[in-house]
């Protein structure tokens, strides 16, 4: 009896196998270590492997796959409704095999090492960046605790930084200078940290070609447009534009019954650092729509005179997504509207 179907759960050091045969019939269950993974399926006469899209998911594909077998990676959310009862790793092996077989799964793309690689640059900065405003707040929260108010903008903090390195000043005690000081160099670390990740992040994105076309749609930069190659593996996946501004979570949250349509809330399914950095390039195009009068931006501009403003910028990061998507889909560079030509065309 051959094994066609393999449902596979990984772990950190106990992974659980569910094999079945071309009729379904379950053939085989076993409890392998980490360091049996690639011989097991070395033996192994090439089948569907089936894996949940979770950490080190992404690293098993490859291995799996250089030894000739088909992974396919799925959303840990699309394989929890087929676990029939309790959470054991061999139920959630079997669950993982039968979702794998079914006609309307939807796959996750394998990354490659590199991909991973540019998003851990990413995450890296998003990390520091959250340190670096907690060191701000601090210092600001400590400074106030003094009368000692600075403007708004981390870069009115070295306004701040100013009165707590002048020796003279006397507004600072002894004892708040040495611990503020303290804070004031851990900023100091974190920004250049933050610096030289934002550098290697922009070489990369300047040694990309599907990255540098991508930073010419207004409202992406670099870092915007890095993210998005390193996120997005395969672009034909999705159907159309729509499909995939939905999928990064820019879409309303569908709420529908009896025939009558309610929208809500935008969903915020999706990649949530990719979410976040479409909105605020929208911010800032809404920024150049209010000082500059261009043609592409009359359709912001007329929506902003309806709609608050927050709700303009989700708008035009759906809107950005789109445009984002049409350019990775027909591999074209961005155009800006033309004067006198309309927004439908």
């Amino acid at each position: 009896m051959e094994i066609t179907t393999i449902g596979l759960d990984i772990a950190k050091r106990v992974f659980q196998v569910h094999g079945v045969d071309a009729s379904g019939k379950a053939i085989l269950r076993r409890k392998l270590q980490r360091a049996q993974i690639l011989k097991f399926f070395q033996d192994l006469t090439p089948c569907v492997v089936g894996i949940e899209a979770c950490g080190t998911a992404h690293h098993w594909a490859r291995e799996i796959t250089a030894v000739g077998h088909e992974v396919r990676l799925m959303p840990a959310s699309y394989v929890k409704p087929y676990v029939k009862r309790g959470k054991t790793d061999a139920a959630d092996a079997e669950a993982i095999c039968e979702a794998v077989t079914r006609p309307t799964m939807r796959f996750v793309p394998i990354k490659t090492a590199e991909q991973q690689a540019v998003l851990m640059l990413h995450r890296t900065r998003e990390l520091l960046v959250r340190q670096r405003t907690m060191l701000v707040n601090a210092l600001r929260g400590h400074m106030a605790e003094l009368g000692i108010i600075a403007p708004q903008g981390i870069a009115r903090v070295a306004d701040l930084v100013a009165v707590l390195m002048g020796e003279e000043t006397t507004r600072v005690p002894p004892l708040a200078r040495l611990a503020l000081r303290e804070l004031v160099t851990e900023l100091e670390g974190v920004g250049n940290r933050v610096d030289a990740i934002e550098a290697a992040i922009l070489a990369w994105h300047k040694d990309n070609e599907i990255s540098r076309r991508l930073a010419t749609i207004p409202g992406v930069g670099p870092i915007t447009a890095s993210a998005i190659v390193a996120t997005v593996t395969y672009p034909a996946q999705f159907r159309s534009a729509r499909q995939f501004a939905a999928w990064i979570g820019l879409v309303p949250k569908q709420n529908s019954s009896g025939g009558k349509q309610r929208q809500g809330v935008i969903s915020k399914q999706g990649d949530r650092n990719l979410r976040r950095l479409l909105v605020l390039g929208a911010t800032a195009v809404i920024r150049h729509a209010r000082t500059q009068t261009s043609p592409g931006t009359a359709w912001l501009r007329g929506l902003l005179e309806r709609r608050p403003v927050r709700l303009a910028s989700v708008a035009q990061a759906n809107k950005t997504a789109r445009i984002v998507w049409a350019l990775l889909t027909t591999g074209e560079s961005y155009r800006a509207q033309a004067p006198g030509q309309t927004a439908a065309a």
